[in-house]
């Protein structure tokens, strides 16, 4: 395993997200982000065998969260469903963020998050990454 860089993006609702996920040896790193770029929260997963079911394989994360900002729970479970599905350990740091937004706009941006993960573990099970130019 090298290092290599893909970007991804999901444009639905009316809100844009997108990510770029960075492979550093056997781990990884996603910036994930909308609207108004930043760092909100930062988590840390790594696989480790179900509890429930040892034969499949889970994750467990740690996150760190600045004050003010919601992107915890974002990525916790982004970082521990993209541990289990590539078996590695991946960071995930986000900021996502538009002035007012309605309970329709956290929701759609939570699906267009959901939609970038699906791109992401689709393009690694199909060996299509790294380096597309810009998945939509």
């Amino acid at each position: 395993m090298g290092e290599s860089i893909s970007r991804f993006k999901v444009e639905e609702g009316g809100f844009v997200t997108e990510a770029v996920l960075q492979e550093l040896g056997k781990d990884y790193l996603l910036s994930l982000w909308g609207g108004v770029a930043h760092i909100g929260a930062v988590a840390m997963a790594q696989p480790r065998p179900s509890l429930a079911d040892p034969a499949r394989l889970s994750a467990t994360a740690s996150v760190f969260c600045y004050v003010g900002h919601k992107e915890d729970e974002i990525v916790k479970s982004v970082s521990e469903r993209l541990a289990s599905a590539l078996g590695a350990k991946v960071v995930v740091a986000a900021g996502l963020h538009w002035d007012n937004l309605t309970p329709y706009g956290i929701e759609q941006v939570k699906k267009n998050v959901v939609k970038l993960v699906d791109l992401i573990i689709e393009k690694k099970d199909t060996g299509s990454c790294p380096n597309p130019p810009l998945v939509s």
